[in-house]
């Protein structure tokens, strides 16, 4: 099959390499869309993977090819949603069912080979049905849109007629957006870089948006707010538009240091402002409500997802774009999907 191997960073090579081998309770899928994940960035660009050479991808659906002895409920030809974490199912996390916490996980596209290949073997835990007729490009962006549920969920969730806010308007913070507005959300403040990107926020329901660095009025702070940018920058201004006792949810992920200057913590500890971390997207029983709720939402079309999509391209085109990424600072694009 062909698949796009990174080797080092910035070393992505389109190759023909083996087809993956038909086993018990696992099927095989052919993989039918594939998201670039924002963490896919430093890891094919800057850091690499935990092993390599590797085949990353990890937001992906496919049909099922080959059924392997032991699975049942399934059929060929099938589409299923695939959660990309395994988690180890035996330490004290798992135990308890918060298995974004596992301790001995593996993952596809950054521990184990993943999607950015024509075909990938699937233990039978990791398949979920999806709705009738729903588009596969939906069913590879489950996982950015749970893993928004659950870190608004980390917070509590949010109150009809609270205010919502979200920092990074990439997929992650336009479905937050729209989760927030499902939950009853009167307002979402939405705070982005990019004015192309706070265009797509409003698609997505923002009611009020900012270029980041703007001052926000102090009516406008929130009660919870989604970090998914990763910057010092944006951890800071995050913080600052907490209303008193609000939320605030990390889920952007740094790569450098990460400072609060003295006036973010004197606000976070005058107004009792909660900070929360929120890793991934899983629950119990496993993958959890945060995928099943999220598929539903997808196939009834409650929640919008194709206003995102910037690229959809063939795996042959994986390298050049991935290129573009690393040299082109000004390149917009906002969810590029591969279809091998």
């Amino acid at each position: 099959m062909r698949a796009a191997v990174l080797h080092k960073p910035k070393d992505i090579r389109l190759e023909t390499v083996a087809d993956p081998i038909s086993k018990a309770n696992h099927v095989i899928v052919h993989v039918e869309a594939v998201g670039v994940c924002g963490s896919d960035l430093p890891r094919m660009l800057i850091k690499g993977a935990h092993k390599m050479p590797l085949i990353c991808g990890h937001e992906f659906c496919g049909k099922i090819t080959e059924i392997g002895e032991g699975v049942k409920g399934y059929s060929v030809g099938e589409l299923v949603a695939i959660p990309p974490m395994l988690p180890c199912m035996e330490c004290d996390q798992c135990a308890i069912g918060n298995f974004s916490r596992c301790r001995n996980y593996d993952y596809f596209g950054s521990r184990r080979d993943g999607a950015y290949a024509e075909f990938v073997s699937v233990p039978v835990s990791n398949l979920l049905k999806t709705p009738a007729g729903i588009d596969p490009r939906a069913v590879a962006m489950v996982d950015p849109a749970s893993i928004a549920l659950h870190a608004i969920w980390k917070a509590g969730g949010v109150s009809i007629g609270q205010r919502g806010g979200t920092i990074g308007c990439g997929p992650i913070g336009l479905f937050a957006i729209q989760w927030l507005k499902l939950m009853g959300a009167s307002d979402v403040v939405a705070v982005d870089v990019s004015k192309r990107k706070l265009e797509l926020a409003k698609q997505a329901g923002a009611t009020h948006t900012f270029l980041a660095g703007e001052e926000i009025p102090a009516e406008l702070r929130c009660d919870v707010i989604i970090e998914a940018a990763g910057h010092p920058s944006s951890v800071n201004a995050a913080v600052n538009m907490a209303a008193p006792a609000g939320h605030v949810v990390f889920i952007g992920i740094p790569v450098g240091d990460i400072n609060l200057a003295n006036k973010t913590f004197q606000h976070f500890l005058r107004q009792e402002v909660s900070l929360h971390g929120s890793w991934n997207s899983f629950g119990a029983p496993f993958p959890g409500p945060q995928w099943t709720v999220t598929l539903d939402k997808l196939g009834s079309g409650e929640l919008k997802w194709e206003f995102m999509i910037s690229h959809d391209l063939g795996l042959e085109e994986l390298p050049n774009m991935f290129e573009k990424l690393a040299t082109d600072r000004g390149m917009f694009f906002s969810k590029i999907m591969f279809r091998p």
